[in-house]
């Protein structure tokens, strides 16, 4: 029997739980000294398939000037608009759970859940969450982006491991089904 792929979201944040400032910017977060790539090579290895919201998409492509960063992946943006695919990114436009539920049938490895806060929401209430992988940054923002949102859900989680990378604290959780 084929191992069932996992959904792993892998993300960054403030103390207080911000993933942005109001504003869209994450300059305070490239402010704080880490180690390395703070274990991003590693976990991109273990990954096959992106996850965007459209919003996160547009931010990536104005940060990046353009050069998709992810490339030689499988990547999906969620957009509640019909969008023409590209060359690096295929649009979804339909509902985010059953798409996901038919994704996670294939063969591969696991997908990764790159932001932001509404798709997150999204897939916490359907309950497609494998893991969460949160480095957190010795910042408080007092206000932003939230990482989760206030909603009708609850994820029973079991942590696998801590890890630092000088100032960032990375927290591995498995989400209890």
């Amino acid at each position: 029997m084929k191992n069932q792929r996992r959904i792993v979201l892998f993300i960054a944040q403030s103390l207080d739980g911000y993933i942005a400032t109001k504003e869209d910017s994450l300059d305070w977060l490239f402010k704080v000294e880490g180690e390395g790539d703070n274990g991003y090579t590693e976990f991109y290895e273990t990954v096959d398939t992106i996850l965007i919201g459209k919003r996160t998409y547009d931010w990536i492509m104005n940060y990046e000037k353009g050069q998709f960063p992810y490339q030689n992946k499988d990547c999906y943006v969620f957009s509640r608009s019909s969008l023409s695919d590209t060359n690096d990114v295929k649009f979804i436009n339909e509902d985010i759970v059953a798409f996901t539920k038919n994704l996670i049938k294939e063969e591969g490895k696991n997908i990764w859940i790159v932001g932001g806060g509404d798709l997150l929401h999204t897939f916490l209430k359907g309950k497609l969450v494998d893991e969460l992988i949160l480095t957190i940054a010795p910042t408080i923002l007092g206000e932003g982006i939230p990482l989760f949102k206030v909603g009708d859900y609850q994820l029973d989680l079991k942590l696998k491991g801590t890890r630092t990378f000088n100032q960032f604290v990375e927290l591995h959780y498995i989400v209890k089904k």
